[in-house]
Order: C-alpha cells, then structure tokens, then sequence
C-alpha cells in the first residue's frame, strides 16, 4: 500500500508539472553568438520558382530578420549592420550578385558576417490541393564570417522548419491567403534570428 501511495504521489507530481509546462516558457540560449563586436548583414535567397510563386517573400523576410536582429541589439552586441532596405537596393542594382563569392559578397556590403537565409521550400497548401491550407517552410540559414580563414565557406549552418496553419481540416473559406502567408513567412523569419539571442519558448511550441 505504501508503494502503491508513493506511485500515485510521483505521478501526480508528474501530471502537476506537465501542466506547468503546458502554460509557461523555457529560455533558449542563442546558438550563434558571433555577431558580438561584428559588423553584419542578412541576405535571404530562393529558386526561381519561389521568387515567381511569391515575389514580396524576400524582401519581407530580409526585414523581418534585421529588423529583429535590431530590436534586440543589446542581447546580441554586433558593431553594426547594413539596413534591409540597402540590402535590398544593393541586390537590384547588382542583378548579377548572385554571381558572387560569399567572401567578395560581405567586401560589397563592407561586413564581417553574412547572414545567408537559403530558402528549400515555401507552399501553402500540398501540390494538386487548393482547398486546404498546409503551408510549410524550410531554410537553411549559413554564416558566413568574411574575416576568418574560409570566407567563401559556412562558420555555422542551420536548418529551419515551420508550418502553418497548426490544425488541419482549414481552408480559403475558413481563413484568408494573405494570413497564412503572412504567418508563415513571420515564423520562418522568428525561427532565424531566434538563432542570434536568448529568448523565450513555450515548453511545447506551436512552429
């Protein structure tokens, strides 16, 4: 009986805990942390499929995640970075940017590290289903740190995924493309810069 008692106390203590986690936060540490005393700049680029698909979705990604990166400056303590709108001016201009090294790239921004957003997927329903929302976004996010012995070669590489909506069964009629499009490109963008300062998290995260 004795045993019997104490079983139930721990899962009881266990239950009580799983609660706590459901409503509360845990702080992730930032698992690059070397934009402290650098100069850097955010470049997010994509197949020529995404950029028809969806033509805004660069440039409101380049400015979230500097802009975020800005925002919380103080946490991160970077000597400087270049705005996303010359970032963007510079690359139309430059149409042949592209072109660049990594390394002759960060000398045109006049940094010391590239934040290289590479995006591998970007939808918002599944092929051959229009009626239900099922976005999905994935990239892989390089640095590239231009003062270092491999300039032209990732210091640090991550990949991201996310989704949206977080229930099935949710289509046009139910909620508009410009919400799930603007939701799921904010979540991409979030999970990146994420990667540059502690925050925090719920237990259980909806993206």
């Amino acid at each position: 009986m004795a045993l019997t008692s104490g079983c139930n106390i721990v899962a009881g203590i266990g239950a009580l805990e799983e609660a706590r986690r459901r409503n509360s936060t845990q702080t992730i540490d930032p698992v690059y942390t070397g934009l402290q005393g650098k100069s850097f700049a955010v470049v997010v680029t994509a197949d020529r499929v995404i950029q028809s698909d969806f033509p805004d979705l660069l440039p409101r990604l380049t400015t979230f995640i500097t802009d975020d990166l800005v925002r919380n400056q103080p946490a991160i303590q970077a000597a400087g970075m270049v705005p996303a709108a010359d970032v963007l001016q510079y690359q139309y201009n430059n149409p042949r940017w592209i072109t660049l090294s990594y390394g002759r790239l960060a000398e045109q921004l006049g940094v010391q590290r590239l934040i290289i957003v590479d995006l591998l997927e970007y939808r918002l329903f599944e092929p051959g289903n229009k009626y239900l929302w099922s976005g999905r976004a994935a990239a892989t996010v390089n640095i590239m740190e231009s003062d270092g012995p491999l300039p032209d070669e990732a210091a640090f590489s991550k990949q991201l995924k996310v989704k949206f909506p977080d229930k099935d069964g949710i289509g046009p009629a139910d909620m508009d493309i410009r919400i799930v499009n603007t939701e799921l490109s904010r979540r991409l963008g979030q999970r990146a810069s994420w990667l540059f300062y502690a925050h925090e998290e719920p237990y259980y995260p909806d993206f």
